[in-house]
């Protein structure tokens, strides 16, 4: 396999971690930002971006020579034979993807594209927009190639290098191989399709996990109403290779980057061609109630009424493992309890405290301890894998009222119970302590 002269657009989550993985495939990559401050640092080798083993590829590909930094995209694609767009696409008006940096770019790069060279799409994007793309930059000479990602925020560097598979679509083949074979040395499976189904292919993944953790939720507010066990049920469910163990962990909803966006976008695609899709609304709708779900818990937990209570929060990103707030269920959940009138002070190793998402009236603190100090409940909201190990009877010295609201059934029951915790999960039956 020959190295490609590759550029990458956008040094966010996906473009960073696309363009550092790329180069370590021993591509010569250049990934360009508007950000000249951004620019500056990762010339340096400095990402800000949680992403566990990111940094160190970084600084790996700009040692090798095979990993640089430029401000803008038009001098960076002078020569290049791959271009990969991975610039935001927010969820915009009625739920439809928002394409404006999408084009913006393309007109940007539109003139200086060398002959031959080829565009990708690595964002998420709606079906459609590989050709909408290509009648946008009205270049016979530069194929358009639909190239989604697969990337788990907290394991992205994992995922790009093992991939469970490599989609490429385009209506011009040999664009289409030319860029599967990128990924050659990774060994996957490969679908080469056409454009359309590809830019298919994000969207109904995506939204078929989201309609896998509605079904757990509803499953597991089931049990709680008829005495089964959620973790048992879910057991049983995944030994069935057609169904698997995957996203079957019940909790206070998906979030996320993508989840949301996604499901949002296919269904307006689905309603601008007159489809009728119950089935995601429902999916969607159900998310919803979930977040309303773990508010009820906490508020039962508090004796009815959270106005006025101390609440202590573990966790506010959407996942462990990230310092991502975007459409984070636990940070709704928080958002949610501040508007009942509850005091809240919140532990959350990702964070710095600086961020501008954080709800008014609650207080980031740096250490679990002082988030459980005389609160009237203690609520994990996300799983971080240092919860498990905390001092359960220095919270329960630290607490005013002695129960923890578990929304991710992260924490082992027992253990709590024998700190004279009383412990609330999510479709299970709840452990009162032991006085």
């Amino acid at each position: 396999m020959f190295a490609r002269r590759i550029v990458v657009v956008g040094t966010g989550y996906v473009g960073l971690t696309t363009g550092a993985c790329l180069a370590s495939l021993g591509h010569r990559v250049v990934c360009s930002d508007v950000n000249e401050q951004k620019v500056a640092e990762l010339s340096r080798g400095e990402v800000r971006i949680h992403e566990p083993g990111l940094a160190e590829l970084v600084q790996e590909g700009i040692a090798a020579g095979r990993l640089e930094f430029v401000v803008g995209s038009a001098g960076a694609v002078a020569e290049a034979e791959v271009v990969f767009l991975c610039v935001p696409t927010p969820m915009g008006s009625g739920g439809a993807a928002d394409l404006a940096v999408v084009e913006a770019v393309a007109q940007e790069v539109r003139e200086v594209l060398p002959t031959g060279c080829v565009m990708v799409t690595k964002s998420t994007v709606p079906v459609g927009t590989s050709k909408r793309l290509a009648e946008h930059l009205d270049r016979a000479d530069v194929a358009v190639v639909s190239n989604p990602e697969f990337l788990r925020e907290g394991s992205a560097v994992h995922d790009f290098l093992n991939p469970d598979r490599i989609v490429v679509g385009s209506d011009t083949q040999d664009a289409a191989e030319r860029v599967a074979a990128l990924y050659s040395r990774l060994g996957a499976p490969t679908v080469l399709t056409d454009a359309a189904s590809a830019e298919m292919v994000k969207y109904a993944a995506n939204c078929f996990l989201a309609t896998k953790l509605s079904y757990v939720n509803a499953i597991a507010e089931l049990c709680e109403q008829l005495g089964a066990d959620i973790t048992d049920v879910t057991e049983g469910m995944g030994y069935d290779r057609r169904i698997g163990q995957s996203f079957l962990q019940p909790g206070p909803g998906w979030g996320g980057s993508c989840l949301p966006k996604d499901t949002a976008a296919l269904l307006q695609v689905a309603e601008a061609v007159e489809f009728d899709f119950p089935l995601l609304r429902a999916t969607i709708s159900s998310n919803s109630h979930q977040r309303q779900r773990m508010v009820a818990k906490v508020r039962e937990a508090c004796g009815g009424v959270l106005a006025g209570e101390r609440i202590g929060l573990l966790g506010l990103t959407f996942k462990a493992g990230t310092d991502d707030l975007r459409d984070s269920p636990a940070l709704e959940v928080a958002q949610l309890l501040a508007a009942e009138g509850a005091e809240l002070v919140a532990y959350d190793p990702g964070l710095r405290g600086d961020e501008p998402e954080l709800p008014t009236g609650l207080t980031l603190v740096d250490d679990p301890y002082q988030a459980a100090k005389e609160a009237s409940a203690l609520v994990l909201l996300t799983e971080w894998q240092e919860f498990r190990s905390l001092d359960w009877n220095r919270i329960a010295d630290a607490l005013a009222g002695l129960v923890v609201v578990d929304t991710r059934n992260h924490l082992d029951p027992d253990v709590l119970r024998r700190a004279n915790l009383s412990w609330r999960g999510v479709g299970r039956t709840p452990v009162t302590a032991l006085s």
